[in-house]
């Protein structure tokens, strides 16, 4: 008997079980049938792996500068930033507290003109040795 005055004091329902609204017990559940997300619903359309853009992969001539960094044959934009970022890395140009900042050493001051650029703003100052 004490436990249904519990129940009845907690959630409000009555002997005979019914709930407000005349609701069934398992339609109030949360966490239903999931919907497909945008990035799934593509995937199964497609069926194809992504083309990369032509302009990317086309191959640029990097300056002398940037020459001394990457190297001097012509090579497509990611793989000069492929290559800038090993060279960063093997370095360890990254600046130790604020990792999005790259310290320029010697080879790399001349194209950036600064002694700290960030990531960001480090692929805008390479394309301009890219031609």
């Amino acid at each position: 008997m004490a436990a249904r005055k519990k129940a009845a004091k907690k959630g409000g329902a009555s002997k005979s079980g019914a709930r407000k609204g005349g609701a069934k017990k398992g339609a109030a559940k949360k966490g239903g049938a999931k919907k497909a997300t945008r990035k799934s619903a593509t995937k199964k359309r497609s069926g194809a792996k992504r083309t990369p853009n032509a302009a990317f992969m086309k191959p640029m001539q990097p300056s002398e500068q940037l020459g001394s960094v990457v190297g001097n044959s012509p090579m497509p934009r990611t793989e000069v930033t492929k290559k800038l970022w090993g060279y960063i890395k093997r370095k360890g140009l990254q600046d130790s507290k604020n990792r999005r900042m790259i310290n320029a050493d010697e080879n790399l001051r001349p194209i950036f003109k600064k002694d700290q650029v960030s990531m960001f703003d480090m692929t805008k100052l390479v394309n301009k040795h890219l031609s």
